[in-house]
């Protein structure tokens, strides 16, 4: 069994939350609090949202994260 790491980022917005709960439908589990930033650049609220997915098999460094 491997456990994989995913950093889910966005701007805060109903695309994010998407973003969070497809991955959620799809058997990732949150790993921690949500994080937020002000992007002064941009002029909006970043999110960051980390999730974790245990898989049988080993990791390898190629695979699409998303596609798991």
């Amino acid at each position: 069994m491997t456990t994989l790491y995913r950093l889910l980022t966005g701007e805060d917005s109903s695309a994010f939350c998407h973003k969070v709960s497809e991955a959620l439908s799809k058997g990732w589990v949150l790993h921690g609090a949500p994080s937020y930033a002000w992007d002064h650049g941009a002029g909006v609220m970043r999110c960051a949202q980390a999730v974790t997915k245990d898989v049988d098999g080993p990791y390898e460094p190629g695979m699409k994260l998303g596609a798991q």
